[in-house]
């Protein structure tokens, strides 16, 4: 009789330890898919800001049209993604974009002097360190997830429950290069 209670009893711990770690999974997986969503509302703003620059900078450098297509091309290709890997390109195409765009206005002294381009620049520039931020919080959370995850016993639970490792919002091959200086 007290093998069983015993057992019984040893039973009852690993059904609450296995609950334990199944609902703390659930709650980082979660965080994890909270800071996407955040990454994603930030790059939205910037995407939805896009429409207002171009057509603000178009009335003063309308001969620049690769430029423009460029950043228009860009929001469109955010506006597809459907996965980490192509958000994150996206994300990189529309930074690149955005950056041309803005080495194309300094040649323009009157646009840069204009009232709503500057006030668009200011929104842009906010926007680009919030989606930096959330980014940073993403890639944190899928760290401790990971980690998690990864860890012993939770990687042979989470393994046989269909818990799978999240990517990294990762920057691309171009940004990781140095650039040159020159003077």
């Amino acid at each position: 009789m007290t093998i069983i209670i015993f057992a019984v009893g040893i039973a009852i711990l690993l059904g609450i330890a296995l609950v334990g770690i199944y609902n703390s999974l659930i709650k980082l997986r979660n965080r994890v898919h909270n800071q996407l969503a955040q990454v994603e509302v930030n790059m939205q703003r910037r995407a939805d800001l896009i429409p207002n620059l171009v057509e603000t900078v178009k009335g003063y450098a309308s001969h620049e049209q690769e430029t423009l297509q460029g950043v228009i091309q860009a929001r469109n290709a955010m506006a597809s993604a459907t996965t980490m890997t192509e958000m994150a390109n996206a994300n990189n195409q529309i930074t690149e974009a955005l950056s041309k765009l803005m080495v194309t206005v300094e040649a323009y002294p009157e646009l840069k002097a204009n009232l709503l381009f500057q006030q668009l620049q200011t929104e842009l520039s906010n926007i680009e360190e919030k989606i930096a931020y959330a980014r940073q919080f993403y890639n944190d959370s899928v760290n401790k997830y990971n980690t998690s995850l990864q860890s012993f016993p939770r990687n042979l639970i989470g393994g046989m429950l269909g818990f799978r490792s999240e990517e990294y919002f990762e920057a691309s091959e171009k940004a990781k290069e140095v650039p040159t200086v020159s003077f």
